[in-house]
């Protein structure tokens, strides 16, 4: 159960993050096409790293779901 709130955590921690970063850059006095080219870069990078973040619970998941048929089997 631990582990669920550690990743509702991140997530919530990543998600604070993204917002905070995207107010940062609009509210930046840059031009336009500037702003728009990081916010592009920005979420980019922000969802490569979610993708990670899923790639990694799946493979806990599936490792937990082996150990839980290894114990059942006993």
């Amino acid at each position: 159960m631990s582990e669920k709130k550690s990743g509702e955590t991140i997530l919530a921690f990543l998600l604070g993050g993204a917002i905070g970063a995207c107010l940062g850059l609009l509210f930046a006095p840059k031009s336009g096409k500037e702003t728009r080219k990081k916010v592009k870069m920005f979420f980019d990078e922000i969802s490569e790293k979610t993708g990670e973040i899923i790639e990694e619970g799946k493979d806990k998941i599936e490792e937990l779901v082996h150990s839980s048929k290894t114990i059942v089997k006993k």
